[in-house]
């Protein structure tokens, strides 16, 4: 998706896109569309560096468990890596959401209180159109992130619980022992791939709204 290309477009049409409305509280309203757009850019950021770590992650696993493997300690470390790596960038991926969201009520609620300042009735529907589409468009990216949460503590819980198993029963039989708990967890890895998505496709959509031409 060439997502660094296009970040700092993406920014830029945010401002220059929206900073028009914003009349006497120019300077507020600039700094509040930077907020806020660069609270999407890191949201998607983050959300795309996280679905990559999670095939990371999975492989690791998958590596660890595969019978007669020649150095269990090897593998079993860097499947350990990829779950501490897991951790972090699903706690910034919530962290990013939280920050959306906060920014974009914000920027939102000022914009709203900017737009019944106008006199020129035409500019002041504009405003009024303008803000409700984009408006609608941004809150569906933590409605469609609803059930993240979720998913990533049930797959997390399910990776800690196989590394502490093996942290005291590295041997061959430990692993034998945990295949079937490791296969299990791909239900769970499954459903937060999936509910990743919905949000991914409603960040694509804000990106659209933003920096492609109507014609």
């Amino acid at each position: 998706m060439e997502l660094k290309k296009h970040s700092l477009a993406f920014c830029t049409m945010l401002i220059l896109g929206t900073a028009a409305f914003l009349g006497g509280c120019a300077t507020t309203g600039m700094d509040r569309s930077v907020k806020t757009s660069n609270s999407i850019r890191d949201v998607d950021n983050e959300i795309r560096k996280m679905i990559v770590q999670i095939d990371a992650t999975a492989a690791s696993l998958d590596s660890l468990v595969i019978p007669g493997q020649p150095d269990l300690k090897k593998s079993f470390n860097s499947y350990s890596d990829n779950v501490d790596k897991l951790d972090s960038q699903g706690k910034q991926v919530l962290k990013r959401m939280d920050e959306m969201k906060a920014h974009s009520k914000e920027y939102f609620a000022e914009w709203e209180k900017q737009g019944e300042t106008f006199t020129n009735p035409e500019i002041r529907a504009l405003s009024v159109e303008r803000r409700t589409k984009l408006a609608e468009i941004y809150a569906r990216v933590p409605e469609a992130g609803a059930g993240i949460k979720g998913n990533y503590r049930a797959y997390l819980t399910d990776l800690k619980e196989i590394q502490k198993y093996l942290s005291n029963d590295l041997t061959p039989k430990g692993i034998e022992g945990i295949t079937p708990a490791a296969n299990k967890s791909v239900q769970n890895l499954d459903a937060l791939k999936a509910s990743l998505q919905p949000v991914v496709a409603a960040l694509d959509e804000i990106k659209t709204e933003l920096y492609h031409e109507s014609k």
